[in-house]
Formats: C-alpha cells, sequence, structure tokens
C-alpha cells in the first residue's frame, strides 16, 4: 500500500514538474485558442521593419501588458503595404476585415478594435466600415472600435485629445534658441478630418508651444504656409519631426529625404537650415498611453452615452 502511495506521488510530482517546464508555451497557445476577448490593433502599417518594431509592435506590447485578460492581434489597413510586405519578406499580415474574420472563426465574443491613425480620416473611416456589418449582425457579443489619438477637443463632458498629445509630444522637443523652431508633418488627405491638424496648430499654440509649426503631406496646412510663418518669425533653424505613428516612407523622403521636393530640401532652398528627427509617434511612451487609454475607454463603453443634460430624443414613426 505504502508502495502505490509512493508511486503515485512519485508521478504526480513528475507531472506536475513537466507542466512547469512547458506550462508558459502551452497556457499562451490555450489562451489563443480559446480566448474570447481580443484587442484588434489596427494600423495603415509601414515596410520599415526597424520601425515597425518600436512603434506598432511596442504599442501592441503596451495594450497586451495592460490588459492580460485579452489576446492582442494586428492588421493592415494599406493593402499595398501588405503586398509589399509579404512580396519582400514573406510575412502576412492581414486586412481589417481579414482579421475580424479570424477572431469570428476562432469564437471571441467580444473584439475591441483600436486603430492606430492619428486622426478620423479614410483609413479610421475603412475600419469603421469593415466593422459595420459585424456590428449590425451582432456577430461579436460586444464589438468596439476605439478612438484615434485626435478626436474629441474638451468640449462638454469629453476629454481634450489634442491636449493629450500635445502634453505627450513635448516630452521629445529639445531646447530651442529664439530663432529655431520645430516643424511637425502630418499626411493629411482630402476627408474633412484633415481639419484636425489646422486645429492641432492652434491647440498648440494654446498650450503656449512656442515656435511649433505643422503641416501636412496631402492636405492643410502645407509646407508653403509654414515656410511663410518661419520667415516671418525669422526663424534660422528647424527640427523636422513626424506627427505620424511611424518614421517611414513618409517621414524618411517626402521629410527628410536629398530629393528637392522634401520638406528638408524646401526649408534648405529658403534658407533655412533643417534637421529631421526620424522617430515615429509610435516611439513616445506618453502616445502609446494614450492608444492604451482609448482601449480602456471603449472596454467601458465611455464618452459614448448621451449627455445627462440633454433633452430625451424623441421617437418620431
Amino acid at each position: 500500500m505504502k508502495t502505490n502511495i509512493w508511486l503515485i506521488m512519485t508521478a504526480l510530482v513528475a507531472v506536475l514538474s513537466f507542466g512547469v517546464v512547458i506550462g508558459g508555451e502551452k497556457a499562451y497557445a490555450a489562451e489563443a485558442a480559446t480566448g474570447k476577448k481580443a484587442v484588434l490593433v489596427v494600423s495603415f502599417g509601414t515596410t520599415y521593419a526597424d520601425t515597425r518594431k518600436v512603434t506598432i509592435e511596442a504599442v501592441e506590447d503596451k495594450i497586451r501588458a495592460a490588459f492580460p485578460e485579452y489576446v492582442v492581434r494586428s492588421a493592415f489597413t494599406s493593402r499595398i503595404i501588405i503586398k509589399k510586405v509579404s512580396d519582400r519578406d514573406g510575412i502576412k499580415f492581414d486586412t481589417e476585415k481579414q482579421a475580424l474574420d479570424k477572431l469570428k472563426a476562432e469564437g471571441f465574443t467580444e473584439v475591441i478594435i483600436q486603430p492606430l491613425h492619428i486622426e478620423a480620416g479614410d483609413e479610421y473611416e475603412k475600419v469603421r466600415r469593415a466593422a459595420e456589418p459585424y456590428i449590425q449582425s451582432n456577430v461579436f457579443a460586444k464589438l468596439k472600435i476605439g478612438r484615434p489619438i485626435l478626436y474629441y477637443m474638451g468640449q462638454e463632458e469629453k476629454p481634450d485629445d489634442y491636449l493629450t498629445a500635445i502634453q505627450a509630444v513635448q516630452t521629445q522637443l529639445p531646447k530651442q534658441k529664439n530663432d529655431e523652431a520645430i516643424v511637425w508633418m502630418g499626411h493629411g488627405g482630402v476627408n474633412p478630418s484633415n481639419a484636425a491638424y489646422a486645429l492641432l496648430q492652434m491647440k498648440m499654440e494654446d498650450a503656449g508651444l512656442k515656435n511649433n509649426f505643422i503641416f501636412t503631406v496631402e492636405g492643410y496646412p502645407t509646407l508653403e504656409n509654414v515656410v511663410e510663418k518661419l520667415k516671418q518669425n525669422k526663424i534660422k533653424k528647424v527640427t523636422l519631426m513626424p506627427f505620424m505613428v511611424v518614421a517611414g516612407d513618409h517621414a524618411n523622403n517626402d521629410m527628410a529625404g536629398d530629393e528637392k521636393d522634401s520638406a528638408k530640401s524646401i526649408l534648405l532652398q529658403a534658407g533655412i537650415k533643417a534637421d529631421a528627427y526620424l522617430h515615429g509617434l509610435g516611439e513616445n511612451a506618453g502616445i502609446q498611453n494614450i492608444y492604451v487609454q482609448h482601449v480602456k475607454d471603449a472596454i467601458e463603453n465611455k464618452y459614448q452615452e448621451r449627455g445627462k443634460d440633454k433633452p430625451v430624443i424623441p421617437v418620431i414613426e
């Protein structure tokens, strides 16, 4: 009898010891297979592997650490980037729809989509359109979309996302002399949300950021607008910084490239010395924390309810 007990105890210890050795990997695999909650991090994407690791993947890691009960997945909205990375590196990134389809097939019941976009432009709208059929059909018990960096403006009970972003980026600003400035480059576009960049300029001024100017590659304000302001303020030297999550093609070429139409070259032609800071906002710990907070707000359905002081909306048939 004692021998049987001894054998049983020995076997139990062996099983437990074996479990300790491989349990971490098995637990992770089980979580990925059976987890019911997921955060889908959606970005435009980048073909620059180095900046992807310190920006997009760094934000994903921050979200993963903040919400351990959620599985974190990744998707790109740019089909061109998805194809380039696949053809060149053999790495397959999902589109936002492919990622949602996979989560559905794997039985997830709660999905929080967190876009890594700066403002609610075309790429953000692409994510919303992709999510709409899943929302309408109740595929998931809960499906929420977090907001981009620049969204609320501090009105009513809403936070001032612009001021929060400005406070975060101030940590990366170099000391400036009176004749020096920071010139930020955003992406921009034809979407009405491009107005976020002009508002950001006003918010920077309200926050007391002296000699900080922003232009966009594909919208307004333009670099020509900024050059005029620099001349008016007698600026002799600027530091170019991307107001983008990653320091990819736009930052390396449109902003800091040697071509005559790059921002750096145009500034030099205008007699203004220009240096480039080639780090995306995704490297900024404060910006990473903003995305984490936006995930938390989406989970809690914060700021989505109609204000208590608002009149009841009548039902009209």
